[in-house]
């Protein structure tokens, strides 16, 4: 877990600076940098995507993914969850949805991708702690860039990296026969996928609600299931 906790500090530093950036950043230039950062984003997103083995499986995933997410409203839950825990944070012209967008944004940018899944497996299976740890250092510039552009949603992603990196450590010996490097390599394609429409949205091209198709992470295995069966 002393890795995943560097890595939670190592966010709220990089955000805290950020955000003492942000103060002397005239909002054009803010707004410029993050379109900037929506185009790396969707490069990030594009390179991750096309490491898929198996396009049916992308497609699939992201399709019941997508289903789930609209069906039960993810996006609108979270909204009003953030509505009422971080209404109170929404100061200095930030509204309640631009820090929503912020933290979702950082979780998303900071822990979707084969590094943390393999990061913390290392970490718990085996006390490797170098990939956290460079992860860490990757999540300190882009807590900076994320929190001088967006604001003090961008904290709230150390708690998530937190709960969520932690959670694999804590249950590598349990997980760990079933994360294939085949599953892993999927997850991550189809996390990807999901990292190009955020970074559409950054850009400002589309609105696409991205909450909805988290989702599609949990449908990888049964999309495997499903295209085993098919007469190929």
């Amino acid at each position: 877990m002393f890795a995943v906790i560097v890595n939670t500090i190592a966010i709220i530093i990089g955000a805290c600076i950020g955000l003492l950036i942000k103060k002397g950043i005239p909002k054009e230039i803010s707004g410029n940098i993050l379109k900037a950062l929506g185009v790396c984003t969707v490069i990030i997103g594009v390179q991750g995507a096309i490491q898929t083995t198996n396009i049916l499986i992308l497609i699939l995933s992201i399709a019941l993914g997508v289903f789930v997410g609209e069906i039960f409203n993810f996006e609108g839950k979270v909204n009003r969850f953030s509505q009422n825990l971080l209404g109170r944070l929404a100061k200095d012209g930030d509204s309640v949805s631009k820090i929503t967008e912020a933290f979702i944004t950082s979780c998303l940018i900071m822990n979707v991708g084969a590094m943390v899944i393999v990061g913390s497996l290392d970490a718990g299976l085996r006390e490797n702690y170098s990939m956290l740890y460079t992860k860490s250092l990757l999540d300190l510039i882009s807590g900076i860039m994320l929190a001088a552009t967006m604001g003090a949603g961008v904290l709230g992603s150390a708690a998530f990296t937190l709960i969520f990196q932690g959670s694999i450590v804590l249950c590598s010996q349990y997980l760990a026969p079933y994360m294939s490097e085949f599953l892993i390599g999927e997850i991550s394609a189809t996390g990807c996928a999901i990292i190009l429409a955020l970074g559409f949205n950054m850009i400002g091209i589309t609105q696409f609600k991205v909450i909805n198709y988290i989702p599609a992470l949990l449908m990888v295995p049964l999309s495997i299931f499903i295209i085993g069966l098919l007469p190929l």
